[in-house]
């Protein structure tokens, strides 16, 4: 009887054991793929320069759900610090080919309500830029003319984060 019962089990585990591996198969492709703008996405530190003041913000970049040509630059958050300057996250469009990138005139800035924004001059460039630690990482440009400011320039110029310590700011 007992020789019965630790056979029984046996043949369970096994049984259990063989579906376990069955159920691991993924099937068809499990390839998930990229998006559209993933050559241009990322975060970065730029240096954000109005009226002789400056400061280094982590900004990001990202694409819509479109997945088209279309991003979103976002401070997230972080532009409130000292000096202040202002809040940002707004939708853009990219030439996927050339990397110049800039929003259509009264774009709504989705970090600063009933505010807008015009992106001009955009630009990302493959390996052009030096991180602090002194890497090579691509490097982003543009500027912003604020609705609440009209006709201040913000210029911002920054490069890719890599992620070591030496390149935080």
């Amino acid at each position: 009887m007992k020789n019965l019962k630790n056979n029984i089990i046996k043949i369970l585990c096994g049984i259990l054991i063989s579906f376990s591996f069955a159920s691991c198969d993924a099937g068809g492709d499990p390839e998930a793929g990229g998006t559209t703008t993933q050559d241009f996405a990322g975060d970065w530190f730029i240096n954000v320069k109005v009226e002789g003041v400056s400061k280094f913000i982590r900004f990001s970049t990202y694409n819509t759900s479109a997945n088209d040509n279309t991003m979103f630059i976002d401070d997230n958050g972080l532009s409130q610090t000292k000096p202040t300057s202002q809040l940002l996250k707004a939708k853009y469009s990219i030439n996927l080919s050339t990397g110049n990138f800039a929003s259509d005139t009264n774009t709504p800035n989705l970090r600063q309500a009933n505010q807008t924004i015009t992106i001009t001059n955009g630009k990302i460039e493959k390996q052009a830029g030096t991180s602090k630690g002194g890497h090579t990482v691509d490097k982003i440009s543009f500027t912003v003319e604020y609705s609440n400011e009209p006709g201040v320039k913000y210029d911002y110029i920054g490069t890719k984060r890599t992620g070591f310590k030496e390149d935080e700011y």
